[in-house]
């Protein structure tokens, strides 16, 4: 198995004539998180949907686990990502179950194997399994996360992508849910890519940091390292403001 989950070669994105991105090369490690950290409209998330083939580079190359992003059957390959964002994004009309086996209900997989998975899931996320048949609206923020988590989780994804999945949470229920996942995150084994503009939940989720800005990487690395070391300008005011008495 490839050392890196995700590599961006030079990679540019604009919309119409404004360049979200430029010059952009990464190499993200397998089978840890890396968060992306930046201001909004930096292009955090624009990095997500380029890594899944949402949208397409206009400049540059990616590969992903293991090799370009398809042009064709795309679908498939979406299948081996997982995706959870801000809000859940569960849908009102379905359990909890429903949501979570949604897909592996569509993939066919046999009803032995899925209720075995969603067990799994729930235990691994902290979810009671008397919430098994409740509806999104029955459950607290922190509660449709995690069932979030678990959906994103169901098909055992080679990677999982983040989009700001904890930012609407109150700070108790936010510090809990991220220590349930980074627990979930080393026992899947999945690499993770998480967006977030908290510098402190970045710190303690991510192995590996990026810190975008400007339309580019203003730096990389391991994230003790960046901490450690920030370049001086941005990247250091913005560890000093976040992390100033962590560090």
């Amino acid at each position: 198995m490839s050392e890196h989950c995700a590599r961006f070669r030079d990679v540019g994105k604009r919309y119409d004539d404004l360049w979200v991105l430029q010059d952009v090369s990464l190499e993200l490690p397998a089978r840890h998180t890396s968060a992306i950290v930046g201001e909004s409209g930096c292009g955090k998330t624009t990095l997500l949907q380029l890594a899944n083939g949402v949208l397409r580079p206009d400049a540059g190359t990616i590969d992903v686990l293991g090799g370009p992003v398809p042009t064709t059957d795309v679908e498939a390959f979406r299948r081996r990502i997982g995706y959870a964002v801000q809000g859940a994004g569960l849908f009102p009309h379905l359990t909890v179950r429903a949501n979570v086996t949604l897909l592996a209900r569509l993939e066919g997989w046999p009803a032995e194997r899925i209720a075995e998975r969603f067990e799994e899931l729930l235990d691994e996320m902290g979810l009671a399994a008397g919430l098994a048949d409740q509806y999104p609206i029955q459950l607290s923020g922190g509660q449709q996360q995690r069932a979030g988590l678990c959906r994103a989780l169901m098909l055992k994804p080679d990677m999982l992508l983040l989009d700001e999945p904890f930012s609407a949470l109150d700070p108790i229920s936010r510090v809990e849910l991220c220590e349930q996942f980074a627990s979930a995150q080393r026992q899947e084994g999945v690499s993770a890519l998480l967006v977030t503009h908290d510098m402190r939940e970045a710190a303690q989720l991510a192995d590996y940091l990026v810190i975008l800005g400007e339309g580019g990487v203003l730096q990389a690395g391991a994230t003790t390292e960046v901490i450690a070391k920030p370049r001086p300008g941005y990247v250091e005011r913005l560890l000093n403001t976040q992390l100033g008495d962590l560090r």
